[in-house]
């Protein structure tokens, strides 16, 4: 017996970047791996970038001076403290990058600028500018990034045609062209697979929470079952053995061939009952049948019902229409259990009362009739657990229940089941 029933598929459809992705969440164990991969803590992934930006900005520092003490070209001042510190003021922006793309952009033009005026070789300096470039690229609209491409392309022709390194105004101009467009590629590739890694995060996360949404309501549905199936056996059961004993006790001293009768109706109810309860547990404990317990009850066990109401007090007739065939077995249990309830219910409400139980086997459905001719007016329709579980039966097998008071009088129950091709339950 399968405990949960199985989810309906969904695809998930996004757009990443211009490019139609399609996700199946029927693949549980692929969203499972990236739901539950080993990852560094939430406050460390916030850091890090920081931290390898602080880094970047030292390391820039650092090249920068290093280059500025050890290249001295003529025409141009020699490297000294002051250049220093226009390298780091140049330099140190690249600390907060990711932060304010546009304006380090900004501060690392100005800055740039500012470390020329004084006559100092433009060559290391401009390294800065290009990282500025693929910050923006990665991080701001296209627009944006043409803008700072311009301005970084005007600063590193300058910086090509001053540096005294590259000897055709050509190269140098080529030079600069395919280092800005370097830049401003891979920023903005990287832009892209940012985007695209938080958009797969998202959707990751929202197929994780319906993942775990359709776990509870497999949950909740199983509970719900198990709740009518205790409810239709105990209540059955029990009301059969609560007559038994009061019939008992009330001709216990007058007739106690009556009593003895009673009694064995007791035991043999109350033994059907537990064979019925241990087979519930067995199920919930294994998720299987089990082969040692009696089988759930189908269209076979409706003799022995009517049998068993009978000895409550209750004539009982069976009348089958149509070619009979073998039906799935949650159909079969679904009819059953109507039966029994609409029979339960003429116990409690309706004694003394003749039923009749009318099976009839369409091409297309199969339907059955509970009839009585006891009180009409005993309950509404609509009132106790017994009615509302015997609906949620019919609705979850596609099919009706109407339950009202009969045109003749008494009670009339009707359950409509449809079937697909071979007998198999829609």
């Amino acid at each position: 017996m399968n405990r949960f029933p199985a989810a309906r598929s969904r695809r998930a459809e996004v757009n990443l970047c211009g490019r139609d992705v399609v996700l199946e969440p029927d693949a549980p164990w692929t969203f499972r791996r990236l739901s539950f991969r080993v990852r560094p803590p939430t406050w460390l992934r916030k850091i890090a970038p920081e931290v390898a930006d602080v880094l970047l900005a030292v390391f820039m520092i650092w090249f920068t001076v290093e280059a500025g003490f050890a290249v001295e070209l003529p025409g141009f001042r020699p490297f000294d403290a002051t250049g220093a510190v226009l390298s780091v003021l140049v330099n140190a922006p690249l600390a907060v990058r990711r932060r304010a793309p546009l304006t380090v952009f900004v501060l690392l033009l100005a800055g740039w600028a500012g470390y020329l005026i004084p006559g100092y070789w433009p060559g290391v300096s401009a390294l800065a500018l290009l990282l500025g470039l693929y910050t923006v690229a990665a991080h701001r609209s296209l627009p944006v990034t043409a803008v700072c491409a311009a301005a970084t392309l005007a600063g590193e022709t300058y910086t090509a045609c001053h540096s005294q390194l590259i000897g055709s105004t050509w190269t140098a101009v080529f030079q600069s062209v395919l280092l800005t467009g370097v830049a401003w590629g891979f920023g903005a590739n990287a832009g892209r697979l940012a985007q695209r890694n938080g958009q797969l995060r998202v959707l990751t996360g929202q197929l994780r929470r319906e993942q775990e949404d359709r776990a509870r309501r497999a949950v909740t549905e199983e509970r719900v079952r198990t709740a009518r199936e205790l409810h239709d056996v105990v209540a059955h059961h029990m009301s059969v053995i609560a007559v038994q004993a009061e019939m008992a006790r009330y001709v216990f001293d007058a007739d106690p061939a009556a009593s003895r009768t009673a009694l064995d109706v007791i035991g043999r109810t109350s033994s059907e009952g537990l064979d019925e309860l241990r087979r519930m547990l067995t199920v919930l404990r294994s998720g299987e049948d089990d082969d040692t317990y009696v089988p759930a009850p189908g269209l076979e066990g409706l003799e022995e019902l009517a049998a068993r109401v009978g000895a409550a007090g209750v004539h009982v007739e069976i009348s089958v229409r149509g070619t009979v065939r073998s039906l799935p077995d949650g159909v079969g249990l679904c009819v059953y259990r109507v039966v029994q309830e609409a029979l339960t219910n003429v116990v409690k409400h309706a004694r003394p009362a003749r039923a009749w139980v009318s099976l009839t086997y369409g091409a297309e459905e199969v339907s059955v009739r509970i009839a009585d001719d006891g009180r009409s007016e005993r309950f509404q329709e609509s009132a106790g657990h017994g009615m509302i579980g015997m609906r949620e039966r019919a609705e979850l097998y596609g099919g009706t229940l109407v339950a009202g008071a009969g045109a003749e009088g008494g009670f009339v129950v009707t359950l409509v089941l449809p079937l697909a091709a071979g007998g198999v339950g829609s």
